[in-house]
């Protein structure tokens, strides 16, 4: 069978080329040999799912473990309307995984238990039971636990489980070896989805969960182990090493980010090169060109950008980290950083909030800079790139950033230094978008430092331009700053590059200078 990237579902190892994550399921496997109950809480097409079926895979060969595989995610409102049909259809679920795949196993959990006691302390007497009879370690694994429409009810149904939990530590009531849940949302942020009307006395119904600590990105080296795999297969040359760098550099390991940018490569760049046997790192940074275009998207870039504009706080996040350049502390007890984390927008390099990757960060910056173009936040001018741009289909830069001089001059004065600060980036970013729109696109690098600034490359055509935005903090700052510069355009073989420089003294002059750096000829624009 013909193997393919894939992008949509579960993988699987005879028809996808897949990475080992061997070690990940050992890992995952060892705490469930501990007895512990964890949620595996990950973002949106993160490869949890194929990694719960691997493991279920694994548990099935092992002779004293029984293991149950359930979802949520085909159930429908009714199953939650109340802990009877919770119940009911738990044990249904639960009965039919049995039947499948221990079709001699005699004993299930009865459907007809007969006891005089509540709803979820019949279900926890016939859960006792079963576990009683089997004599294996009874694992389940609970896949799309936040589908649930009634949260409240979900949350009762762990704090039975918990109560359970305690009581087999105590001696006391036999109960399953281990629990695993499968979702997006944490028990946290679970509780951050129930309406206040909802909220009710739930005393921390999953607090005797471990923590999920086993990384689920995928790293160079286990990016390569999928690019062996294609290389071999398909009898394609590369460097496998630098292109699984080069991978990781724009995904940070996002295992969708990580398949796509490989099957953008396999399936539409490759077949139009001239050399259709080699990838190189041109290809990798086309797939990169490909995926953040702006008239790009698929499933998960439109949940990203739903996300932002359905959660307020979530988009005053992103702006001020993406637009203004704030260093905002990683605090995981914020409601929305948390959440930002759970949609798999948001990193921390240990002390401050960053965007995760850098094509999530492209597509974010993209969503939210249109945004506000097309509330009319920046519109005073409106530029035409067939003013900006040459025969040869090149941009004349210092023209745009001269006139950008003049705009500025004409359109914010002294009085407006607060705002200009804060939005100068913005009120740039935004005079740039119609030039370049439809030939080419801007992206920015993260790396933003102490004194603020922001990188930002500029395609147009088959042309790129480096350009520096930052704000004027001293001759030292700007010597620093130039050295950045200089060092950045290394990276993209450039020897010339532009700056442009927020400068808000009272003295200040709207000027320009061509500087020598080394090597490099650097045009500065003050405004």
């Amino acid at each position: 069978m013909r193997k393919e990237f894939n992008d949509t579902g579960v993988c699987v190892e005879k028809r996808h080329f897949m990475v080992n994550t061997t070690l990940k399921i050992e890992k995952i496997f060892e705490l469930i040999e501990y007895e512990k109950y964890f949620i595996m809480n990950r973002p949106r097409q993160f490869g949890k799912t194929t990694s719960l079926y691997r493991l279920h895979k694994e548990l099935l060969l092992k002779e004293n473990y029984l293991t149950i595989l359930l979802s949520f995610e085909i159930s429908s409102d009714t199953v939650f309307k109340d802990i009877e049909s919770f119940s009911n259809y738990f044990i249904t679920l639960f009965n039919r995984e049995l039947k499948q795949y221990y079709p001699n196993q005699e004993i299930f959990i009865n459907e007809n238990f007969e006891t005089s006691e509540t709803e979820f302390n019949k279900l926890s007497l016939q859960i006792t039971d079963f576990v009683q009879k089997v004599g294996k370690k009874v694992v389940v694994l609970i896949d799309e636990v936040d589908k649930s429409t009634n949260n409240q009810l979900f949350l009762h149904f762990l704090g039975m489980l918990r109560d359970k939990y305690l009581k087999r530590d105590l001696g006391i009531q036999p109960t399953f070896h281990s629990v695993v849940l499968v979702g997006i949302h944490d028990i946290k942020t679970i509780k951050l989805k129930l309406r206040p009307d909802e909220e009710k006395k739930v005393n921390s119904p999953w607090n005797i969960a471990v923590d999920f600590k086993v990384d689920m990105f995928f790293n160079p080296a286990e990016i390569s182990t999928m690019l062996l795999q294609y290389s071999t297969e398909k009898k394609i040359k590369m460097d496998i090493k630098t292109l699984s760098e080069r991978i990781f550099y724009y995904t940070s390991g996002y295992p969708f980010l990580v398949s796509k940018m490989c099957k953008v490569i396999d399936e539409i760049l490759l077949p139009e090169k001239e050399n259709q046997t080699e990838w190189d790192l041109t290809d990798i940074e086309n797939s990169f060109k490909y995926l953040v275009k702006d008239n790009y998207t698929t499933t998960i870039f439109d949940d990203l950008t739903k996300n932002v504009d359905n959660n307020p706080n979530i988009k005053k996040l992103l702006i001020n980290i993406l637009m203004a350049g704030l260093k905002i502390p990683f605090v995981t007890s914020d409601q929305t950083i948390s959440l930002a984390k759970v949609y798999g927008m948001l990193d921390t390099d240990e002390r401050y909030c960053k965007i995760h990757n850098r094509i999530f960060e492209q597509k974010l910056y993209n969503h939210l800079l249109v945004g506000m173009i097309i509330e009319g936040k920046y519109n005073k001018l409106s530029a035409s790139s067939d003013v900006y741009s040459t025969y040869e289909g090149t941009l004349d830069m210092p023209k745009i950033l001269r006139k950008f001089q003049e705009f500025m001059k004409q359109n914010y004065s002294q009085k407006d230094a607060g705002f200009i600060e804060r939005e100068g980036r913005l009120i740039f970013l935004s005079f740039l978008k119609p030039i370049i729109n439809g030939r080419g696109f801007d992206f920015k690098e993260p790396n933003i430092g102490e004194e603020r600034r922001m990188d930002i490359v500029i395609t147009y055509t088959t042309n790129i331009y480096i350009l520096e935005l930052k704000i004027w903090r001293g001759e030292s700052y700007h010597q620093k700053g130039l050295e950045q510069l200089s060092d950045y355009l290394d990276l993209y073989n450039k020897k010339e590059g532009f700056l442009l420089i927020f400068n808000f003294n009272e003295n200040k002059e709207s000027k320009e200078e061509n500087i020598a750096f080394g090597d490099k000829n650097i045009l500065a624009v003050w405004v």
